[in-house]
């Protein structure tokens, strides 16, 4: 579906230009050549990296301030991108999937994570739910659930963790009983993306005993008698509203606090990021769901769940990139304006030093991920390390990244205005979900001493 929506629409939408300059179209600028995403791509790859760069420009990147802001979930969006196939990228195309690599995969989800980095996560996630149904789910499954979900006219969450098992996933206690045609569902997951707005639900429940031998996979639908959700979690404050009668400690310089006196809002320090997606609690009181809707076979649960996480690990790190990217950009048309002491701040050797490190850890990030997704689409014995490699690697650098770009920004950075801040609240998150990066260096160091 991707091949052909570079087709059908890559005329008009490659050749657009506008929107947030630079981050979103920094693979086509020369004067960052060296963090250039599109090396060592195929023709194939650079032309669907292309079509979602400026997809990213044109519907994200102008929009992700106020979805931030306001707790939007861009329903609108999310289905123009699944018409460019970016519902279902590595589904079969039997289903209505692109049937993509993992590596292609990283390449576009890198590319969008620039107009929005919360957006792309939510994207990532949905794709994870409709590759493990038409991995794991039988034809029937696979061609009833996949082709809604791989044009996002339904959504898609993954429900694994609960309120009292995280990183110990294989302790989960949500039941699933047989009774006759159907599981009772009871129970609970925690901190669900989309929870609430979306249709499928994948999830992860105790059919059998203690231990991941006893974890089963059941799609649940939105609508089910015994499906209900908690309050949205609120990942930010309300927002500080009060004017500003003098100069405030943010504020780095005269022009900044003389702009900000009684005519704006003090920023809300207490914000932080993925604020475009939903997220709920998903509740099981005695819900009924047909036998018919396990995926895989009784107890293979636990085996679904990790073998997605290999790929979710990888995309949730391609779209850490997207956002460092962006902010190098970002940083670098900061430091060639801002001028300090009668000098552009891009004089300074400090800051060009700090800048070329941020650029080797961008590269470096973005190698190992690639990387990874080579391992994980060729089934190779190193995969499930290599992957945790890339999350744990790539998530930590591209907050640095992040992080280091706002503080370039001085006093800027730490403003609305300046989408900087928001590519750092974005990713932090990161380095928690998917397996926190404490539970990566657990694979990895496994993974060693079992060689």
């Amino acid at each position: 579906m991707l091949r052909e929506g570079c087709r059908r629409v890559g005329a008009r939408l490659c050749g657009l230009r506008g929107g947030l300059r630079g981050p979103a179209e920094s693979g086509r600028r020369g004067v960052v050549s060296c963090i250039d995403p599109s090396m060592g791509l195929n023709e194939e790859q650079k032309e669907f990296q292309k079509v979602a760069f400026n997809f990213a420009a044109q519907e994200m990147a102008p929009n992700m301030a106020e979805w931030d802001q306001k707790e939007l979930f861009p329903v609108d969006v999310l289905r123009k991108a699944a018409q460019l196939g970016f519902g279902g990228i590595y589904v079969r195309t039997d289903v209505g999937g692109s049937g993509l690599s993992r590596l292609d995969t990283s390449v576009i989800f890198e590319a969008l994570a620039t107009g929005c980095t919360s957006t792309t996560a939510y994207i990532s996630i949905h794709n994870m739910c409709a590759w493990m149904i038409d991995t794991f789910g039988n034809e029937e499954q696979r061609h009833r659930f996949c082709p809604p979900l791989c044009t996002m006219e339904k959504f898609a969450s993954y429900c694994l963790t609960e309120p009292g098992s995280g990183s110990d996933a294989a302790s989960l206690l949500t039941s699933a009983k047989q009774q006759g045609d159907h599981y009772v569902l009871n129970g609970s997951k925690a901190f669900i993306s989309g929870g609430g707005e979306a249709d499928i639900y994948v999830v992860m429940c105790r059919t059998g005993g203690p231990g991941p031998r006893g974890i089963s996979c059941i799609v649940v639908e939105k609508g089910t008698p015994g499906l209900s959700f908690g309050k949205k979690e609120k990942k930010s404050s309300q927002g500080i509203v009060e004017p500003v009668h003098h100069r405030p400690w943010w504020a780095e310089d005269a022009a900044l606090s003389g702009e900000l006196l009684g005519s704006r809002t003090a920023p809300d320090f207490c914000q932080v990021g993925w604020n475009s997606q939903p997220t709920r609690a998903v509740i099981f009181e005695d819900c009924a769901v047909p036998v018919a809707n396990r995926i895989g076979d009784e107890g293979q649960g636990f085996l679904i769940a990790m073998r997605g996480l290999n790929g979710g690990r990888i995309n949730v790190a391609s779209c850490s990139l997207g956002a460092a990217h962006a902010s190098i950009v970002l940083t670098l048309d900061h430091l060639k304006v801002r001028k300090q002491f009668g000098e552009p701040l891009a004089s300074n050797q400090y800051l060009q030093f700090k800048l070329a490190d941020m650029a080797v850890r961008l590269v470096a990030s973005r190698l190992i991920i690639r990387s990874a997704a080579v391992a994980l689409q060729e089934e190779r014995e190193d995969a499930v390390a290599l992957c945790s490699m890339a999350k744990l690697f790539a998530t930590d650098e591209c907050f640095a990244i992040c992080n280091q770009a706002l503080q370039m920004h001085g006093g800027y950075g730490y403003l609305k205005d300046y989408a900087v801040q928001q590519y750092m609240r974005d990713s932090r998150v990161h380095q928690i979900l998917e397996g926190s990066n404490e539970v990566m260096r657990m694979l990895i160091s496994r993974s060693l001493l079992q060689g």
